[in-house]
């Protein structure tokens, strides 16, 4: 045998009752351990392991005790250990897991992902076993669960098509000061109170309902208000009515370069700069935070019958979403202890 040969290794799987049939009829004919190794295919040790595991004390014709191996004995006792091993009806043992898993997600307004929600429990409650989120979603595919996969949009969306535009030449006047010319504290998202801003419409039309959506930098806390149309005097006055109502909140607010945001280097009490245009990217936080909106509002279908208190509902939604990129908090847990301390 080679070098080569000899250091290679089996492939590991356990013995299965023919094997230990074998064993035992190579054992009684007096093999030795090596030589039975060698005609099954494991190794040395297996087999050693295998004859203790298997060892039975019985008595002769003249009464005296003697050992040898059975493999039926040997069966038994492994598939006794392989019972007390294997971790079976984790819906009984893990029942308050699942009970509040079902609950969470047939909730209307919600807009967590399962890992978000098993990473959030064991933040909670450390002392309750919790199982993985790839085995809670299996359970959800093989139907054990009163939770389908119809309730998680996270799971089923679809990959959106990029928009083409509606024929207009794009809006590419600079509006204002670009990203390039924030200070350094604006960029590090360590820093507080930098906001990022955006809108998202239903019906792509000035004199239709839209959200103005503005998301703190460092804590992705979420503001969301509703706007009559997208004028750009209506996102200013709606702007600065949120900077007047939380002065303390605001130090800078990002938004992209369109139109509707023309005139907000009017706005008092922030610092307003602009993106690139065609680079979603220089406002990554925002448009994470559009992208959970769309849920609760789709794209092409108007707002006009949202209310208040449905926008509400969804801004909270995504507030208190723990989310794995704050290790499981909330974003409106962070932002009110930024805020206290």
């Amino acid at each position: 045998m080679t070098q080569a040969n000899s250091s290679m290794q089996t492939p590991y799987h356990q013995l299965t009752s023919e094997d230990r049939g074998q064993i035992q009829a190579l054992h009684d004919q007096g093999y030795l351990q090596a030589a039975i190794a060698r005609k099954l295919g494991y190794h040395r040790s297996t087999i050693c392991r295998e004859l203790k595991r298997g060892r039975v004390r019985q008595r002769d014709s003249n009464y005296l005790f003697y050992y040898c191996y059975l493999a039926h004995t040997a069966q038994i006792y492994h598939e006794k250990s392989r019972a007390r091993c294997y971790n079976h009806n984790l819906l009984h043992k893990d029942a308050t897991f699942f009970r509040l898993l079902n609950r969470h997600f047939k909730a209307s307004f919600n807009a967590t992902s399962i890992d978000e929600f098993v990473g959030r429990f064991k933040l909670i409650h450390p002392h309750f076993h919790c199982p993985s989120t790839p085995t809670v979603y299996r359970y959800i595919d093989q139907g054990l669960l009163r939770i389908k996969n119809v309730d998680l949009p996270m799971k089923l969306r679809r990959q959106q098509r990029k928009h083409h535009g509606n024929g207009h030449a794009p809006y590419h006047k600079r509006l204002g000061p670009s990203i390039a010319n924030r200070p350094q504290e604006v960029v590090h998202r360590k820093v507080p109170f930098h906001w990022e801003g955006d809108l998202v419409k239903g019906v792509r039309r000035k004199n239709q309902p839209a959200l103005m959506t503005l998301t703190e930098r460092k804590t992705r806390f979420e503001i969301v208000a509703m706007i009559p149309d997208y004028h750009a005097s209506t996102c200013l006055n709606t702007l600065q009515g949120i900077i007047d109502q939380h002065p303390k909140w605001f130090k800078s607010i990002t938004f992209d370069n369109g139109s509707e945001f023309s005139t907000l280097t009017k706005i008092k009490g922030a610092a307003i700069y602009y993106a690139h245009p065609y680079s979603p990217w220089e406002r990554g936080s925002n448009e994470q935070c559009n992208s959970l909106l769309r849920r609760f509002f789709p794209k092409g279908k108007s707002m006009h019958n949202k209310t208040n208190n449905y926008v509400q509902r969804a801004m909270n939604a995504i507030n208190e979403k723990p989310r794995k990129l704050l290790h499981y908090c909330t974003a409106q847990e962070l932002f009110y202890k930024t805020l206290a301390s």
